[in-house]
């Protein structure tokens, strides 16, 4: 059995909150290299050198990349072998989380009640999702959430019957009607099976694996392949001006489901699809 004070967790996840807000991962970074370089159109070209540039001010200066630092969402996969000492785990978060967003000087949009809405003041509480993992390790991801992109993302309960094209329609569709609100280009995460939920669980987590990877089930990894071209035929563009770059990459995870059901959940990232991991 390994000990682990709160302590630590609430200075790693402090200490991400900052860094995922101020810096993209070179996953990210190198995508949007490579799109920059293949961008057809004269305007969305000029709008993926911009955000480039913005980018490199953010991480020089040392301020947000954008104004909407998110709401937090961590996922924490912890050892079966740890033994957690000090506050309560979930407390220790939020206070990693606070600490973050107050002396980063990230900006704070968390509201205590979705109808009330009066405004925490710390960004608090985030998301948190635990998952239990054999061994004697704790593996973080924080990764805020801006919500220009959130608030177009969908779950969509389709029949058995719909297939695989119902699957395709639901996350093309979801796409156009997103059009320039979820700031293109994006990143997009699909989940597909589980339960109403689950699959909207296994879209967020998609966001956070690295561009460019595939997923390892042959039909899903042909299924990533296929509608990363299909969404950047839109011709959304950069901004939503126009342009062949409309997204920087689209991740599928799949997870069993009942007889009856096919839920798919497509959620929305723009490029500023920030995420940090640590393994402590």
């Amino acid at each position: 059995m390994r000990e682990i004070s709160t302590d630590v967790i609430t200075k790693n996840i402090k200490e991400m909150c900052i860094e995922a807000n101020l810096t993209l991962t070179e996953d990210v970074k190198g995508t949007l290299d490579q799109m920059e370089a293949e961008e057809n159109g004269k305007l969305g070209k000029q709008i993926l050198g911009q955000l480039q540039e913005n980018l490199q001010i953010a991480e020089e200066k040392s301020i947000p990349i954008c104004q909407d630092t998110g709401m937090a969402v961590v996922f924490m996969k912890i050892g079966q072998d740890v033994h957690f000492v000090g506050e309560n785990l979930e407390d220790a978060i939020n206070e990693g989380i606070r600490q973050g967003y107050v002396e980063g000087y990230l900006r704070k949009s968390v509201v205590g009640d979705p109808i009330d809405r009066v405004n925490t003041e710390d960004n608090t509480p985030g998301v948190i999702h635990y998952e239990m993992i054999p061994g004697d390790k704790v593996e973080i991801t924080v990764a805020p959430k801006g919500f220009g992109s959130e608030n177009m993302s969908r779950v969509v309960m389709l029949k058995p019957a719909d297939g695989i094209d119902g699957v395709k329609d639901v996350i093309l569709e979801t796409v156009k009607l997103a059009g320039p609100n979820a700031c293109p280009p994006v990143v997009v995460g699909v989940g597909i099976g589980g339960t109403f939920e689950k699959c909207a669980l296994l879209a967020k987590k998609a966001l956070t694996r690295e561009l460019g990877s595939h997923n390892s089930i042959p039909y899903v990894r042909e299924l990533e392949q296929e509608m990363l071209v299909k969404i950047n035929e839109l011709g959304i563009g950069p901004a939503g001006l126009g342009g062949n770059t409309t997204a920087l990459g689209i991740n599928i995870e799949t997870y069993p489901t009942h007889i009856a059901g096919l839920p798919v959940a497509v959620n929305m990232c723009c490029h500023v699809n920030r995420h940090k991991k640590r393994v402590i």
